[in-house]
């Protein structure tokens, strides 16, 4: 990256907070976590704590937390052997460590300007604005505490990013080599990712990538085009041209508002009812294997799969693969150098470019008007 090497520095930012959901690490903590990630929404305790099941199959644990520590020290490892000096915290919207809390340690550190790696590459509402509007909220509490706040911008979408995406391709092939052999070429891909209200998805990503009608706007566009890559490339690997097909799951909410679908265990049904012989479920929109990976598909879709007789097997996540951790560091430092008004060189695969950096008015509207930081609005 020819505009990168100036001192491989990170100037102006001088830390990384890395953003992410939250998760319940133990029984006691599943319902007070689901409150907050319900807040405002009115639904009753003894409500919580039937959804909370999925968490109490797990020990009342859900594995984000630990695999988000796995992250942070991935980053940090990179950072420190190519020679970035830049500070990586950590915070989450809905649990512990709390985002205003970490940026309440930002401030007393002396940090003013920080970068944000959310944990989600996409573009939506739930998966950008909403972090935005939480960053939002965290500064204007540190404002109000009297602190000198530093100034966030927010790393650009990388769900096409090739150190996002080729670990997923090979986590296919690893995926295809663990199906029964006489099955394995037959085998087509699901990849899947979070079902979100199709009103949602049509207004996602910038106004001019908004749809009518269910047809997804950026965030179905930004999922089939990944899907498309990593299937090139398994084709590539492989010789074999596989049938694929983007799917839905972890939809929540009322059953009269409409959702994207196929759902991945109505898909499963359909594959075997057409004589698919088996399936690969990969799970591109999550980048780590928390609890909806493990329980929706892992469990529920697996379950499925084996009531049918399907055989299927299930892609890892990119986590916290070393890949991974260098794309971070190859957007901050593009980012960084953007900032200092150079031109750097802008990593992307497949048809759309590379995203954004500023967030545009109109990008991912609010339900309701709040403030969102890190963006032009």
């Amino acid at each position: 990256m020819s505009d990168h090497t100036e001192a491989g520095t990170a100037a102006p930012y001088d830390a990384l907070l890395l953003l992410s959901f939250g998760g319940p690490e133990g029984p006691d903590d599943v319902v007070p976590f689901l409150e907050n990630v319900t807040r405002g929404r009115g639904i009753p305790r003894e409500r919580l704590k039937e959804v909370g099941q999925h968490y109490f199959l797990f020990g009342g644990v859900s594995p984000i937390n630990a695999q988000n520590r796995e992250l942070l020290e991935a980053l940090r490892k990179d950072f420190a052997g190519h020679g970035l000096d830049l500070p990586v915290y950590w915070g989450n919207r809905n649990w512990a460590p709390y985002l205003t809390d970490t940026l309440r340690e930002l401030t007393e550190d002396g940090h003013r300007r920080v970068l944000v790696l959310a944990t989600s590459a996409y573009a939506s509402y739930s998966g950008c604005r909403q972090y935005r509007e939480n960053l939002a909220d965290s500064l204007a509490a540190l404002e109000a505490e009297g602190r000198t706040v530093p100034r966030v911008d927010k790393l650009r979408h990388y769900f096409n990013h090739p150190g996002f995406v080729r670990p997923m391709a090979d986590a296919v092939l690893t995926a295809l080599a663990a199906l029964p052999e006489d099955v394995r070429d037959g085998a087509h891909l699901a990849f899947t990712t979070h079902s979100i209200p199709t009103a949602a998805a049509d207004t996602s990503g910038r106004p001019e990538a908004h749809t009518e009608d269910g047809a997804g706007g950026a965030y179905v566009a930004e999922h089939l085009d990944t899907a498309r890559v990593i299937a090139d490339a398994v084709r590539e690997a492989t010789g074999t041209d596989r049938p694929w097909k983007l799917v839905y799951q972890s939809r929540s909410g009322a059953p009269h508002i409409p959702w994207l679908e196929p759902d991945i265990c109505d898909h499963l049904e359909e594959l075997h009812a057409s004589g698919v012989p088996a399936a690969v479920m990969v799970p591109i929109g999550f980048v780590s294997d928390h609890m909806e990976v493990k329980y929706d598909l892992d469990t529920e879709a697996t379950a499925k799969a084996a009531e049918l007789g399907l055989p299927v097997a299930r892609a890892a996540t990119v986590g916290a693969a070393p890949r991974f951790a260098a794309a971070v560091r190859e957007l901050v430092l593009e980012r960084a150098a953007t900032e200092r008004g150079l031109a750097p060189e802008r990593c992307a695969l497949g048809a759309l470019g590379p995203s954004h950096d500023v967030c545009p008015v109109g990008c991912c509207p609010a339900r309701s008007p709040r403030p969102a930081a890190a963006g032009a609005e």
